[in-house]
């Protein structure tokens, strides 16, 4: 495959050939361009000849002037604007009104390897436009997708750096990585987008039909996000600064308990277990850990973007900064992107161009820990001195550390850095008139490093408890150590298409498109670490490498590597007869080198068909209805993703030794056991569609109704045998989502002065096992058994006991089904099969971790030049799991919900008895689990636009000044940090060990044009 990708690298810049130019008569063309809403000037509008590059841009009161032939049409285009063609005749004065594209139809989308006018769609392609990114105060453009499209999932998390998870309409697979979305930016297939610069986005499009995601072939079975970024407007020079400060803030802690209370509560552990008083004499503190290692954490977003278009080249610099740090202290994540774009135009029929990102990350993680926060005793005090801390009590000094101490013992003593490089080149060369040729050659280059420390513990004081006196200790077998990774991944992506474009006798549309693509990935790691014995090694940055310890020292050292690649052959056709009958018909030909040589290449395709019958005679006698689409589409795709390299081959571990004589020999055992008829997971879909506008555009609505079933899903599953237990991934089962999406929309104005728009979308899946395993007999479980994969349920499920109260007396336990051990003051079970006792046969499904519903509300106000934003996004139908209370190793804190614990008959018929030894409490049931319903009012901002003729006489073009509140207050009956709980993890989703909280963030921001 490497062989075919190098020769086909080398053959494809043959087609640079047609190339001609006329001349005509010029005339100087002048005029205004205005926005039909608020009939404003509108400044930055590119103005270009049709078929030439000759181009300019309209000033900051919106008046352009150009040269151009008589018999010339002038194109005027700008960002959120429906284009519009002027032919100039012999006019000399040309003024232009252009329209909202979000208010017609004729808006460009950006679909696979092309582009597509909105009307023509006949699939469920959802477009967001790059400002609407920009304006939220995130480093990663993903997150500020929540609540904002229909059918896409996007869980948010507050660690500094950290990635959301993503799913569109679902979970389809049973591994976290095979549920991930293809991400394409500007052709480039991505796992992720981290390294983008918010600002730097043009515009994102969301595509989740089957017919849609068809022509991205084995990587689009979960959906794809496509990614365009901002090029050079033409015609002139712009430069735009966007800067905005902020301070992020964690509003809701977990109610835990203080001093009093949980000696309250202490006591009534120890009475009722039958143990003596604690002595509380040198416990005196009120300590609230949450507060000592939470804080208020600063954050800035910085771009500076320059812009240039000549004659014959465009060229565009952005520049970014960004930094965050996490409201646990002493987390920190900084990132500097910096992107030239650069497009020269050879003559009408060539233009070739490059682009190139850099990225540099540097993260420092908190060694906070969230959960010795909740758990540790309130009655400690911090610290004697900056190098002595309070030991916990010895009821749970084992397992639980000071909070404090651990922050400031590993603060800054790791160096986690990131560098990455993607870049791309391309060549476009029109030939025939309606034939296109494109070949890009991309690369993408990581690389990243990270060195660490641990240096000599603080000294520990343990405080007298009854007759043990107050000690010191101070650990003599303490040494320091380092350790050392690097990670280098490399990917090389090539795209040739050649595209066809055509209207016959203004009635039947063609663009067909064909083209051929090749990816190969390699990505290697290695890690070490070393303990010096003899002599501590300095808390210093230029010691820590592994190297500088003694060499004869204890020391680790792992590594590993991969390499991965893929082929694909396509072809799409687009037909509109009329602008009234649609027709996409797409197919691909794919190939993995991840699987099995029998089964590596497969066959893909989708059709879509569109309607639209507001063009129909018999349909124009219907008032209010501006345009109305019916639509279809059905496809087949594959899922790749997240496929390890060679895993159709047998893999071996080292697994214990064996002595023979003085030579001691490693064991070798098998790593898993592998499946040579492997073959990659297939994604097959119908969609059902509504467009409609109405009411002059003023409603939009938007409705999607889907059936996706994903066929051989692959699965882990553990085989055992007389000598162990391995691994075995193979195809098994079938996966179905359906759901319905509803995105709405309403545009208007009161008076001349005032405009709203307000944007509704809801969203419903519902996810069932179809089959798997039905034949074989093995479990799929999460969490210890907490979730559950069978047939005929969602996708890991919550399982276990259903709680009905409390047993309140030795009368109830007679009458009521029990376990064998059951006493008063606990967890009463529900009987499900109504044999009078408590079995693990009386458990149930609990709930699911993934919401069924999903919504969100925008709201968009204007009046002259302020701007108001309302933004809220929720969900409901799942459940979360509180795993952080279920610890039964030592005596920790309480949260404040066992204050209510039951002391006696009628006391509580939720909160089991405080004791040692009840460990029938503490099964998995739906004690644990809360609703995971919320709805977050998401950002609230207000901003101000001057004037253009404000502006003038300083030079600046545009001035935009807003503040705003992000995450500002939740609606939610969950007790977490937040209820966001983490569904990556497919098979055991939805528990909350102490989720790092996502905190409001309250921003000043400045967007400027000159």
């Amino acid at each position: 495959m490497k062989r075919i990708f190098t020769k086909l690298s080398v053959l494809t810049f043959l087609c640079f050939l047609f190339t001609s130019a006329t001349q005509a008569q010029d005339l100087t063309v002048t005029g205004v361009v205005t926005d039909l809403a608020d009939k404003l000037p509108l400044p930055g509008v590119s103005v270009q000849v049709k078929g030439t590059q000759k181009g300019t841009t309209t000033d900051a009161m919106g008046k352009y002037a150009i040269s151009a032939p008589a018999n010339a049409t002038l194109v005027f285009t700008s960002i959120g604007y429906t284009s519009r063609e002027i032919q100039i005749g012999n006019q000399t004065t040309i003024n232009v009104v252009l329209s909202s594209a979000s208010q017609d139809l004729e808006g460009v989308v950006v679909v696979g390897y092309g582009t597509q006018r909105k009307r023509d769609l006949t699939g469920a392609i959802t477009q967001i436009k790059g400002d609407e990114v920009a304006k939220m105060p995130n480093t990663n453009p993903l997150s500020s997708l929540q609540g904002k499209v229909a059918g896409l999932t996007v869980v948010n998390s507050g660690t500094p750096g950290a990635a959301p998870t993503v799913r569109i309409r679902g979970v389809n697979s049973t591994t976290s990585g095979g549920n991930n979305p293809l991400y394409v930016v500007d052709g480039v297939h991505q796992d992720n987008i981290d390294y983008i610069n918010p600002a730097d986005i043009e515009s994102i499009e969301v595509l989740k039909d089957p017919s849609s995601i068809a022509i991205f072939g084995l990587q689009g079975g979960n959906g794809v996000i496509v990614v365009t970024t901002k090029r050079a407007a033409k015609g002139q020079t712009t430069i735009n600064l966007q800067s905005s400060a902020g301070v992020q803030k964690v509003l809701n802690t977990i109610d835990v308990t203080n001093a009093a209370q949980f000696i309250k509560l202490y006591n009534n552990l120890l009475a009722n277990s039958g143990l003596g008083s604690y002595d509380y004499t040198n416990y005196t503190a009120d300590t609230d850990w949450q507060k000592e290692i939470l804080q208020s954490a600063f954050q800035s977003n910085n771009n500076l973007s320059i812009s240039n278009s000549g004659e014959k080249s465009t060229t565009l610099i952005n520049l970014g900064y960004n930094t965050m740090e996490g409201v646990v202290k002493f987390g920190k994540y900084q990132r500097y992107v910096a992107r030239v774009n650069e497009e020269i135009r050879i003559n009408d029929n060539i233009k070739i161009g490059a682009d190139i990102t850099g990225t540099h990350w540097i993260l420092n993680n908190s060694s906070g820990d969230l959960n010795n926060a909740l758990w540790a005793a309130p009655i400690v005090g911090i610290r004697e001195s900056e190098t002595a801390y309070y030991a916990m009590p010895g009821f749970q000094r084992g397992q639980v550390g000071n909070p404090v101490a651990r922050i400031y013992q590993n603060d800054r003593n790791s160096i986690n850095k990131g560098y990455r490089v993607v870049g791309n080149l391309f060549a476009d060369v029109t030939f025939l008139k309606k034939f296109k040729w494109r070949s890009q050659f991309y690369t993408d280059l990581g690389f990243n490093n990270n060195r660490g420390y641990t240096g000599l513990p603080f000294t520990v004081i343990y405080l007298g408890e009854g007759n043990i006196p107050t000690t010191r200790f101070d650990n003599p077998n303490a040494r320091t150590s380092v350790r050392q990774g690097a990670d280098e991944f490399r990917k090389f992506q090539q795209d040739h298409t050649i595209t066809y474009e055509n209207t016959f006798n203004n009635d039947h549309k063609v663009t067909a498109v064909a083209g051929f693509t090749s990816i190969f990935r390699s990505e290697t790691k290695l890690s070490g670490d070393r303990t010096d014995i003899g002599l501590n090694i300095p808390d210093d940055p230029a010691y820590w490498y592994i190297g500088i310890a003694d060499k004869s020292n204890p020391s680790g050292v792992t590594g590993s590597g991969e390499e991965r690649a893929s082929m694909g052959y396509f072809a799409r056709v687009n037909y509109a007869y009329k602008d009234r009958y649609l027709i996409n018909a797409t197919y691909r030909r794919d190939g993995l080198s991840s699987i099995a040589p029998q089964n590596r290449w497969g066959n893909f395709g989708g059709i879509g068909l569109g309607w639209v019958l507001s063009e129909e005679s018999f349909f124009k006698n219907i008032k209010g209805v501006d345009f109305l689409k019916l639509r279809g589409s059905w496809g087949t795709t594959g899922n790749g993703q997240g496929l390890p390299p060679n895993i159709f081959r047998p893999g071996v571990t080292t697994s214990g030794s064996g002595v023979f004589g003085d030579n001691i020999y490693p064991g070798i055992a098998p790593a898993y056991i592998a499946d040579p008829n492997l073959k990659w997971e297939v994604v097959r879909g119908l969609d059902l569609g509504m467009d409609l506008k109405a009411l002059n555009s003023r409603l939009s609505a938007e409705i999607n109704v889907y059936d996706r079933t994903t066929k051989d899903i692959i699965t882990q599953i553990t085989l055992l045998n007389t000598s162990g237990s391995y691994p075995y991934r193979t195809n098994l089962g079938t996966i179905s989502n359906k759901g319905i999406e509803v995105a709405l929309g309403w545009n208007d104005k009161i008076g001349s002065d005032f405009t709203y728009n307000i944007t509704p979308n809801f969203s419903y899946n519902k996810n069932e096992v179809v089959s798997i395993g039905n034949n074989i007999n093995f479990l799929l479980t999460g969490n210890g058994g907490a979730n559950r994969t069978i047939t005929g349920e969602s996708i890991g499920h919550f399982y276990g006991y259903k709680q009905i109260g409390i047993y309140q007396s030795t009368a109830d336990l007679d009458k009521m089904a029990r376990l064998s051990n059951s006493l008063p003051g606990d967890i009463a079970y529900q009987d499900t099969d109504g044999d009078g006792k408590i079995t693990p046969a009386d458990r149930i499904k609990l709930g699911s971790p993934f919401p069924a519903w999903s919504y969100g509300l925008n709201l968009n106000l204007g009046y002259k030049g302020f701007d108001v934003l309302l933004q809220g996004q929720g969900v409901a139908g799942n459940k979360v799991y509180t795993q952080r209370r279920t610890a039964t190793f030592a005596d920790l804190n309480f949260e404040t919900n066992r204050l209510n614990a039951w002391t006696g008959p009628g006391t509580s018929n939720v909160e089991p008895i405080l004791q040692k030894g009840r460990l029938n409490n503490y099964l998995f049931s739906s004690y644990y689990l809360e609703p995971g319903d919320y709805f977050r009012l998401r950002t609230v901002q207000l901003g101000y636009t001057f004037k253009p003729a404000m502006l003038a006489k300083a030079g600046v073009k545009n001035l935009r000044l807003y503040v705003s509140g992000q995450n500002i207050h939740t609606w939610t009956k969950t007790t977490g940090y937040s209820p966001e709980a983490p569904i990556s993890d497919v098979l055991g989703g939805g528990a909350d060990n102490g989720v790092y909280p996502i905190p409001a963030v309250y921003t000043f921001g400045i967007n400027a044009t000159f």
